[in-house]
């Protein structure tokens, strides 16, 4: 079955459940927690999936998702800083009916959600974020951390629950990963040692990532992993041989509204579809991978407009055909969207709504 309009997120649930069972497999075989970052796909309804596939809880960026999956989920991490009074107080709020983790980098940070805490007279797990390479968030040396966990764990309000870090630098193959990872690992024991010298405990050490999750146990203190893409996967994740063409689930449907210009046809999915992003791995690839066309390259994006350069294609798509286009980056793309199609195993089309969408703070 076709969806009823393009263009068309069409989220193929067979492949999603198999992406599922495998991640989960993973982290049981090696006695890991899983707590998936709902940023990919933003649905209750597949968060509900992840949770029945043994999830221990559920991970998100910002308060308003937290709000909307503790619908489904009692045991929410928001990992991002929550540094102004009006995120502080909703998640003080939000403490009060479930369990609630927030990832800290800095004092002020610590003594915001503190005070909101005390305020709202409930107590907010506290992760101290690490830098382990990627120069995003986090504190760059384990005295930093230090200080910081001992402050966290001498406030009314907060529960110091452990470490979190972000392997987000790590993008070579998965068999080149190991000296990476082991670099992670260190910086990681170094930082527990000293908090152990000082009396502090690390309950969960919580990181990972789609590129590194499948060597999560290569990381020796680690108790939980974080990946979110691997639900859908997308170019980033085959041209980066973290997956394989087969284990994208998500695909746009696109029809061709031009083929006036020679050597080139247009899609009715630009910017505010597919957006910008290059693939990381592949930046001269185009905007997503046409799965009827493979030698052709979408190679211009605007608000509505695909252009594709047909060029190399021995056949070329006609005026009015629809293609299958697995985009570089799912996460953003989903984002976009006020619902998506989800396929059953039959092939029925099902409308899926995107809960969480356009909740950036």
């Amino acid at each position: 079955m076709d969806p009823p309009a393009t263009p068309a997120l069409v989220i193929d649930g067979t492949t999603v459940v198999q992406n599922l069972n495998r991640m989960a497999d993973y982290a049981d075989s090696h006695d890991l927690d899983l707590r998936p970052h709902t940023k990919t796909h933003k649905s209750l309804q597949l968060a509900d999936l992840q949770l029945g596939a043994g999830a221990v809880g559920l991970t998100v960026a910002k308060v308003g998702e937290a709000e909307v999956m503790s619908e489904v989920c009692q045991d929410v991490l928001v990992a991002y800083p929550a540094i102004d009074p009006a995120r502080t107080a909703r998640l003080a709020h939000l403490a009060k009916h479930i369990t609630l983790r927030v990832a800290v980098d800095s004092i002020e940070g610590a003594k915001q959600i503190a005070a909101a805490a005390n305020r709202a007279k409930t107590t907010i797990g506290i992760l101290v974020d690490l830098d382990v390479g990627m120069g995003r968030t986090g504190l760059q040396t384990p005295g930093e951390a230090l200080k910081l966990a001992a402050m966290v764990d001498r406030s009314p309000g907060l529960r110091l629950d452990g470490l979190l870090f972000y392997p987000g630098h790590i993008q070579c193959p998965p068999a080149e990963q190991e000296p990476a990872l082991a670099e992670v690992s260190r910086k990681l024991s170094d930082a527990l040692e000293l908090w152990a010298e000082h009396g502090l405990e690390a309950r969960v050490i919580s990181g990972g990532s789609t590129p590194t999750a499948f060597q999560s146990h290569l990381v020796a203190d680690l108790t939980e992993i974080r990946p979110g893409t691997y639900i859908y996967n997308d170019m980033n994740g085959v041209h980066g041989g973290f997956c394989t063409l087969e284990d994208c689930a998500a695909t746009i449907i696109c029809t061709v509204v031009s083929t006036a210009v020679p050597g080139q046809v247009v899609l009715d999915a630009g910017t505010k579809t597919f957006t910008s992003d290059r693939c990381g791995p592949a930046p001269d690839s185009g905007h997503g991978y046409i799965v009827e066309y493979p030698d052709a390259v979408i190679n211009k994006l605007t608000e509505e407009h695909g252009q594709v350069d047909v060029r190399k294609c021995s056949r070329v798509p006609k005026l009015g055909e629809r293609v299958t286009v697995i985009p570089n980056h799912v996460c953003p793309c989903i984002n976009l969207q006020t619902a998506v199609w989800l396929r059953d195993e039959d092939g029925t089309l099902v409308e899926l709504p995107i809960d969480a969408r356009g909740l950036v703070i």
